[in-house]
């Protein structure tokens, strides 16, 4: 396909990235596995390229509207926009994000003197305001774990006109569901070890960008820091991505009944999902997402044993910390020390998967009433 911009996003998940069509030849590209190269091609060592790399890159970049860089992990492409900043940088960054990122600051700001701001990312106004002298606007939206949803052109628009870059963490909307750099960003990371892969196997990053002295320094940070990923992760994470469409498109599917059910329970007291018309976020994710995604966050009657137990109590839906397979998993979130303390100790992070949504939300409902 010549040009990927022509099409649907479905149809570049199953297409981009796939060799010239040559009689004989392979649809797919296979994992290269060398540490070396014979003198004289387009690479020259591992550490550089490899054209598994490259066509993994190739389509989350057509996905994205950019081009891609790929990591050994998703910390590995957080930390390749992160880390070059300058000793004392400003970085904006949400109060409730991956915690990873969070903790990553934390370290930067002893170790480099960075300036971490938290901010309410939905809210617009004290985000903006937190922009005076930054140096990096750092977004996600929606949150991971609240679901919050941010203004994401109005920030991208007043962070550019205070010269201030700016990152989107895409990796719960996926590019079906947003492309941050369409609304003005400089930056898209993701965890392909989530929705990208979609199959809990692999551990991949990746960021994306338009830019081509980012994009530049983005591969000189990973060749030289040596965050490279494998080349059959990188294969299996590809093999993954033909089916995002499908895999998503069900999985908030499910979600969307399910916030609807769990909102009507009488164990339940609160439910976070963008999709539900009363959440915050519904308006400004309706204008800006083309869905809602597949996570939810709910809180049950009875607090932090609820909780707890309700983790337990399932017996289809897996206790597990990731998120983005198309198995069905949840969490407390607050069971972690370094999750931000604002978060609520008896929620719930729900991901949806992709099984049959009465079983999803039986096995739910069942757990539900053993334990509230």
């Amino acid at each position: 396909m010549a040009d990927h911009h022509a099409f649907a996003p479905a149809t570049i998940a199953v297409h981009a990235g796939r060799p010239d069509r040559a009689p004989g030849e392979p649809l797919s590209v296979p994992p290269v596995l060398t540490s070396t190269f014979a003198e004289g091609g387009r690479i020259g060592y591992s550490r550089e390229g490899n054209p598994t790399w490259t066509a993994l890159q190739e389509a989350i970049g057509a996905l994205e509207g950019g081009r891609a860089v790929a990591f050994a992990s998703g910390m590995g492409a957080v930390a390749s926009v992160l880390d070059p900043l300058p000793d004392g940088a400003v970085v904006v960054v949400p109060r409730h994000a991956y915690n990873g990122t969070l903790e990553l600051l934390a370290e930067l700001s002893v170790a480099r003197g960075y300036e971490v701001r938290r901010v309410d990312i939905a809210d617009t106004e004290q985000t903006v305001a937190a922009l005076d002298r930054a140096t990096l606007l750092w977004v996600e939206s929606p949150t991971n774990p609240m679901l919050e949803v941010a203004d994401l052109p109005a920030l991208f628009s007043a962070a550019r006109e205070r010269d201030v870059r700016t990152c989107a963490d895409n990796t719960l909307a996926t590019p079906l569901n947003q492309r941050p750099l369409d609304l003005g960003a400089d930056l898209v990371v993701h965890s392909v070890t989530k929705y990208l892969a979609g199959h809990s196997d692999v551990l991949l990053g990746a960021v994306v960008t338009r830019d081509e002295p980012l994009h530049d320094h983005v591969v000189g940070h990973r060749t030289l820091w040596g965050a490279v990923p494998g080349p059959v992760e990188a294969w299996i994470a590809l093999r993954g991505l033909r089916t995002l469409h499908l895999r998503v498109e069900r999985a908030q599917h499910n979600a969307s009944v399910l916030a609807g059910r769990l909102a009507a329970h009488p164990g339940v007291e609160r439910v976070r999902y963008p999709g539900l018309p009363d959440d915050p976020g519904h308006a400004r994710a309706s204008v800006q997402m083309r869905g809602f995604g597949a996570m939810i966050a709910v809180e049950p009657r009875g607090g932090v044993a609820a909780a707890d137990a309700l983790c337990r109590s399932t017996s289809l839906w897996v206790a597990a910390t990731s998120l983005g397979g198309v198995e069905s998993t949840l969490e407390r979130r607050r069971r972690w020390p370094e999750e931000s303390p604002s978060v609520p100790e008896s929620l719930v992070r729900l991901s949806v998967g992709i099984e049959d949504v009465d079983d999803l939300w039986t096995d739910l409902a069942n757990a539900l009433r053993a334990v509230t």
